[in-house]
């Protein structure tokens, strides 16, 4: 989905109603920022604002994901295009999943070997110390490339507002995690509490 086409359409839809962005932020109760966001095409509504949002417009959900007005017969054309959209972009996160376990795996499989082999082999110590720095900075640049491609891989939900959102590398680094959970403050609500991820918008 073209996001900036949508953050426009938005904007457009909204001043055909001569609203602000306060005021379709009041009706929603989310903050302009949120709508803002929306408009600059840095984000999407979440899905239970998707229609509240379109009613508060006076368009459709589809035409709202296709960025423009629609007649009947691109309505249904768009609408699949929509759909297929939406799953590719889950396709998209799974692959993301898949890469990071199989760039984590190896790089710490990878620095264990090299360490065992510095201190199991005969060696003197200069070499010793080299290997072992090189086994860190194989598993440090893993763990990097890893929390990289896990981060973007879909979006984590607040448990408290609702709001879909990626984390900042940092927020992501430090929250406590399961597999599907982690601790991350909410850009919305600013809430901090064990947010789901979601593989889709």
């Amino acid at each position: 989905m073209d996001q900036v086409k949508i953050g426009r359409f938005i904007q457009m839809t909204r001043k055909e109603q001569k609203m602000t962005q306060r005021e379709v932020a009041e009706r929603l109760n989310i903050s302009d920022k949120t709508v803002s966001k929306w408009e600059t095409g840095n984000g999407l509504p979440e899905v239970g604002l998707l229609l509240p949002l379109c009613n508060l417009l006076g368009i459709s959900v589809n035409e709202l994901l296709s960025g423009e007005r629609l007649d009947e017969k691109q309505y249904y054309k768009r609408a699949e295009e929509n759909i297929m959209n939406l799953m590719k972009e889950k396709e998209e996160a799974k692959k993301k999943i898949i890469l990071t376990v199989l760039t984590i795996i190896p790089c710490i499989l990878a620095g264990v070997t090299i360490i065992l082999l510095a201190g199991l082999v005969e060696l003197s110590v200069w070499v010793r110390i080299l290997l072992i720095g090189i086994a860190f900075v194989v598993i440090a640049s893993g763990l990097t490339v890893a929390c990289i491609l896990d981060r973007e891989a879909g979006v984590y939900e607040c448990k408290h507002c609702g709001e879909r959102f990626v984390p900042d590398m940092k927020g992501y680094i430090m929250g406590a995690h399961t597999l599907t959970l982690r601790k991350l403050k909410c850009p919305k609500c600013g809430q901090k509490s064990y947010c789901k991820r979601h593989l889709s918008r």
